[in-house]
């Protein structure tokens, strides 16, 4: 089953994978788009929101990226820290 996406969060989640390294690209958009999902079916809602998204992105980006991936995301308006991230 494909998710449907909160169109504000698709929008900040194409913008970001726009980011990342072209030959990373591919991999981190079916990683990240699969992990969000999995979040949100988790919790039985019908369609993924930001916290999916930050959490899908912390999950799958390596510890040692995760200082870019905050910059990126403070780039297109996401502020992790509500999800429980720490700066």
């Amino acid at each position: 089953m494909t998710m449907d996406w909160d169109k504000n969060t698709e929008e900040k989640f194409k913008q970001l994978i726009q980011k990342i390294p072209i030959f990373l690209r591919n991999i981190a958009n079916e990683k990240v788009s699969k992990a969000a999902e999995g979040f949100a079916e988790k919790e039985n809602r019908p369609q993924i929101s930001e916290k999916d998204l930050v959490d899908a992105f912390f999950k799958e980006t390596p510890f040692g990226f995760h200082g870019p991936m905050k910059t990126d995301m403070e780039a297109v308006g996401i502020d992790y820290t509500q999800y429980g991230y720490e700066k």
